[in-house]
């Protein structure tokens, strides 16, 4: 038997160092993945992949616990857990050993975690340590059963060296012809998906997956961009009566044939619940925050979504008040009736009315047939009555009316019309003023307001700025085709957090497409954004690229912040824990940190 896999060309789908235990040594099979040499280092010869087992400290532990584990003749697999060694790897760099054995080979399998899970990997780490033997149990998996295809099986012997290596990464395996189509399901997907494969084999993703539809067309246009730009697509399916599952799946060119697809599916339900239980909730019907004034908004649209009263919806421009209406609407009992919104503002009477309360052919000039209002269109729905307060008297009138009546009387008609609508109102202006300067109905304010929400301004949430950016930015490089943009700098983020929003959350969201859209780099800089942001300067100018100044640099953000280590490492844009690391290791003292 060779002492190499028959075709190592297969490995290049998996983005991984995979090495073979020979005699005393590890030998390096396959192609280097896209992630080495890791950021730390100019090019490879800083660091062979043949001497990354003897200079790793990390590693050499653990090819310790490996060789008892082979030794012992046990099946299944031997995981590492997470770790980093920023000395050898740079700071971004996060890994996980797998030991695995074939008959007689062995295989250390090294694979690299995305930036996603960076700023969690110290708690993911720690909790994989108290809960190994729960890990151990659930990182079993059974062998990949299928055949890959006549087109990947030259012999038996290859198929079983394949489906070893498969078994170690824990992936499961879907196949799509030119066509799209699927060809094959390996066993491992099969456990993921939890589905027969005879709805899958022959049909499109679209047709025949358990995921919804939407998630099947981002999987398919993925595999649609080159290889460089594309990323890993989360997909999460609920499953009734039980948990949802959380997946990843890479897209990936079939080595043999460049028409053909690979889908490689990675299990990552485990890290979804501990980043849940690390973060909390993050987001509540497209709304984002997880700050304390916006869970208490969540919570308060829960308890008025299922009484039918009117609800009045207050808050600055910009910060999301349609979406809390759509919300309200969704987790009510009308929610399979129509969301009519409807803006009051820039429209005189007549125009406002007919479109309220429709009107009658010949009601007033230009009125040529009859027309239904949006009272009529909404019947057992939610209609939003946005922008309130520029609602002209006379309408006001007729809309307390509708509201106490449940009744509506078209332009031009005498006979009234029942209608069964809840009435939700937003506005941006003090309703209270503007009863008290007469131009608007204190009745009315009365009978709109039976519940009411506020919605805070952006600068009142900041700590919910990162979350939203992140969210805009997913979406936005997506739709403007930016894939090879992959974050923003820490000082772009900085420049955010000290920006006042007078636009709120509607203003964030046009800075990042502006940003996007002129963004030349693979990270978003403070030169990409607005002119009204590049005034917006951080109090320690840094740069994630030079080392030089590092010290002085923590220093002056230590004394910005009176001592306050915390705060100290936003402004510098280090995690917390990578901050107090740093000053172990640049010796700055206690003294020096409080001065």
């Amino acid at each position: 038997m060779s002492g190499s896999l028959p075709d190592p060309s297969f490995l290049s789908v998996f983005d991984a160092l995979i090495f073979q235990k020979t005699a005393e040594r590890f030998d390096h099979l396959g192609d280097l993945p896209s992630w080495f040499p890791p950021p730390g280092l100019r090019q490879e010869i800083d660091l062979p992949p043949g001497q990354l087992v003897d200079r790793s400290f990390f590693l050499q532990h653990f090819l310790h616990e490996a060789e008892e584990w082979w030794e012992s003749g046990k099946r299944g697999q031997c995981k590492s857990g997470l770790w980093s060694e920023p000395a050898l790897f740079g700071e971004d760099v996060v890994l996980e050993a797998t030991a695995v054995r074939h008959r007689s080979l062995r295989y250390v399998i090294l694979q690299r975690f995305g930036p996603d899970f960076l700023p969690i990997q110290p708690l993911l780490q720690k909790a994989r340590e108290e809960q190994l033997s729960h890990r151990q149990a659930v990182n079993q998996h059974e062998r990949i059963e299928a055949q890959l295809g006549s087109r990947l099986a030259k012999s038996e012997q290859e198929r079983d060296d394949v489906m070893a290596v498969l078994d170690g990464l824990g992936l499961g395996t879907i196949m799509l012809n030119a066509n799209r189509d699927v060809t094959f399901i390996s066993g491992k997907a099969r456990e993921l998906l939890q589905t027969d494969p005879a709805r899958m084999i022959g049909r499109t993703l679209v047709e025949g997956s358990p995921w919804k539809p939407a998630d099947s067309v981002r999987v398919e246009e993925m595999g649609r961009l080159p290889g460089s730009q594309r990323q890993v697509v989360p997909v999460v399916m609920d499953r009734k009566n039980r948990s949802a599952t959380a997946l990843e799946v890479e897209v990936q060119d079939d080595p043999r044939d460049p028409r053909k697809t690979i889908l490689l599916l990675k299990d990552v339900s485990e890290m979804e619940a501990l980043r849940r239980q690390l973060v909390g909730p993050t987001q509540f019907h497209n709304l984002v925050g997880k700050c304390p004034a916006m869970r208490a908004v969540y919570e308060r649209i829960g308890d008025i979504a299922v009484v039918d009263v009117p609800v009045l919806i207050d808050g600055e421009t910009g910060t999301g008040k349609e979406l809390v209406a759509r919300a309200l609407h969704q987790l009510s009992p009308r929610h399979e009736h129509p969301f009519l919104p409807v803006n009051c503002a820039g429209l005189t009477d007549s125009l406002l009315g007919s479109q309220l309360f429709g009107h009658k052919r010949g009601a007033f000039t230009g009125a040529t047939s009859d027309h239904e209002g949006f009272f009529e269109s909404a019947e057992g729905g939610t209609l939003l009555l946005d922008e309130i307060g520029d609602m002209p008297l006379s309408i006001q009138t007729t809309l307390l009316r509708v509201l106490q009546e449940g009744e509506i009387i078209r332009l031009g008609e005498s006979r009234p019309r029942k209608v069964n609508v809840r009435v939700l109102a937003a506005t941006n202006q003090p309703l209270q003023e503007l009863v008290d300067k007469g131009v608007f109905r204190a009745d009315l304010l009365y009978r709109i307001r039976v519940a009411r929400l506020r919605l805070p301004p952006l600068r009142e949430r900041r700590e919910d700025i990162p979350l939203l950016s992140t969210a805009f930015f997913e979406k936005s490089r997506v739709a403007f085709g930016k894939m090879q943009v992959l974050g923003m700098a820490p000082e772009t983020m900085q420049r955010f957090l000290r920006y006042s929003w007078p636009g709120n959350v509607r203003e964030l969201q046009a800075a990042l497409e502006y940003a996007l859209i002129h963004c030349r780099s693979e990270i978003i800089l403070p030169t990409d954004l607005p002119p009204e942001l590049c005034d917006v300067f951080p109090a320690v100018q840094s740069s994630p690229f030079l080392k030089s100044n590092e010290r002085q640099r923590i220093l002056d953000a230590l004394a910005q912040t009176k001592g306050k280590r915390a705060q100290a490492a936003k402004l510098v844009g280090m995690s917390r824990s990578t901050f107090y690391r740093r000053l172990t290791e640049l010796n700055i003292s206690q003294e020096e940190s409080s001065r």
